[in-house]
């Protein structure tokens, strides 16, 4: 029974963590319309927000594991450095568009929480990120 279950710990994507996260965020937003509206957030913002940062997100991961399985050492640091300026430029594209629409509606709230969103992330594909790098043989 133990060693079934630790199968499926190894099989399970290393994009879990990113992909539970989205789903718990956009049910959290889909589900607190009341509470997020008496704290001035605008749910739809969060959600368009959250659903960006998931897709670059997922392009970031494929291109960083892609580069991993390279015998060039350099082209992992190449592509953390494309996978980094990619999410900023897509998320500042966004971001701009949304301000420049919305200028008289500009909800600063979802926007400033959408930014949190960018971080963690972030934070959570550096973490997968580190681990497949730890189990490389010639990193």
């Amino acid at each position: 029974p133990n060693h079934r279950i630790k199968m499926r710990r190894n099989n399970a994507s290393p994009m879990m963590p990113v992909i539970a996260l989205f789903v718990v965020l956009n049910g959290l937003f889909l589900t607190a319309k009341n509470l997020l509206e008496k704290y001035g957030f605008d749910r739809d913002v969060l959600i368009v927000g959250n659903v960006i940062l998931f897709a670059v997100t997922l392009l970031s991961y494929w291109i960083s594991v892609r580069n991993l399985k390279s015998e060039d050492p350099q082209k992992f640091v190449r592509g953390a450095t494309l996978n980094t300026m990619l999410k900023l430029v897509i998320c500042a594209m966004a971001a701009f568009i949304y301000i420049f629409t919305f200028r008289g509606q500009l909800n600063k709230p979802a926007l400033f929480a959408c930014i949190g969103l960018y971080f963690i992330y972030t934070m959570v594909e550096v973490s997968i990120l580190t681990r497949l790098l730890k189990g490389k043989k010639n990193a």
